[in-house]
């Protein structure tokens, strides 16, 4: 791996970054990419970040989101930008497979490669790891990185704290999730001082809905909302035609697989959704209940231990049966 010394080294002269992200991209995953960003360009580096897919218009207020480039609608600019890369940054995955075709693309470029992440089993891709699984977000490890690391503080400007701020507060579901230490909420506080304005992000990002996604919510909750009490786990499933139905657009599905946690005595959450080409599953949990186990074992996927996610190319109803009867495999877990 390479040392951070020479990384810094290499940082202080202009040089051709690329900083990629996971496909679909969160809060996170853009909120750490546009603030790396608005950090690099201060230092006159030549920097573009390419999504793999498309993502939430709720997230397009960010600043610098207007240079961002989506690979799937760019595809040759994209590649040509990988390929004369002086510096790749992997911001929020650990596994290639993440940026889907983006990836062999990343894998074959000559230039050096930086992972930020704080996911479970990287593969080794990376020739620099900036890595911890305990970072409630990829933006608190962008923060350190710029801060502790490259002790560069002082280019922490409101853009790129409006960035972070962004990206903590969405991966840390507004700040309440376990991993949401003391030094997560200084960090917050720091980023405020900076020029991130709270509650006017948490306007954009929460409070942002269209009618048709504000009414599919509401029929996930009244009438696809399945609560199973002998094992403290709730079930959401949604097919094709209800997303057609409601015109479900990219990020209109994010955040409803927690409105089951919020059921007194709930441990347990699912929302599996029929896309066009594979069923995705997304679990959350609380406490010590291993979400990324089940996704890991059963559904080709992982994650974190209370946020986790995965696929399958069976159909949508043999995927809710898979995971009803999977429950008392751990019945002990869930009802402890």
């Amino acid at each position: 791996m390479l040392e951070l010394a020479a990384l810094k080294e290499l940082l202080e002269q202009p040089r051709r970054i690329v900083i990629t992200t996971h496909h679909k991209p969160d809060g996170d995953a853009m909120g750490s990419s546009l603030g790396l960003y608005n950090y690099l360009i201060q230092q006159g580096h030549h920097t573009k970040v390419i999504t793999p897919t498309d993502y939430p218009d709720f997230l397009a207020w960010m600043p610098g989101n207007g240079e961002v480039i989506i690979y799937t609608d760019n595809i040759q600019q994209s590649a040509e930008l990988v390929a004369n890369a002086e510096l790749i940054f992997c911001l929020d995955f650990n596994t290639l497979s993440r940026i889907n075709e983006l990836g062999e693309l990343v894998r074959s470029s000559t230039a050096v490669k930086v992972m930020i992440d704080h996911h479970l089993e990287p593969e080794d891709f990376d020739d620099y790891r900036h890595w911890d699984i305990n970072a409630c977000a990829s933006a608190q490890l962008v923060y350190d990185f710029i801060v502790n690391q490259l002790n560069n503080k002082q280019l922490i400007n409101k853009d790129v704290a409006t960035c972070l701020y962004t990206g903590i507060m969405t991966d840390s579901a507004s700040f309440k999730l376990p991993n949401t230490t003391s030094g997560v909420h200084r960090i917050a506080a720091d980023l405020i001082d900076l020029g991130a304005v709270n509650w006017h992000i948490h306007d954009l990002v929460y409070s942002n809905m269209s009618e048709n996604r504000l009414r599919f919510l509401g029929h996930c909750l009244s009438s696809k909302l399945e609560v199973f009490p002998e094992f403290n786990t709730t079930l959401i499933t949604v097919n094709k035609e209800e997303l057609e139905k409601y015109q479900v657009e990219t990020g209109d599905t994010e955040g409803i697989v927690n409105y089951g946690l919020s059921l007194e005595g709930v441990r347990l959450t699912a929302f599996i959704v029929e896309r066009k080409d594979k069923i995705k599953l997304s679990l959350r949990s609380k406490g010590e209940f291993p979400a990324n186990e089940i996704c890991k074992k059963y559904f080709n996927g992982g994650g974190h231990r209370n946020a986790a996610g995965g696929e399958s190319t069976d159909s949508l109803e043999e995927v809710v049966n898979k995971f009803k009867l999977i429950l008392p495999e751990y019945k002990k877990l869930l009802i402890q």
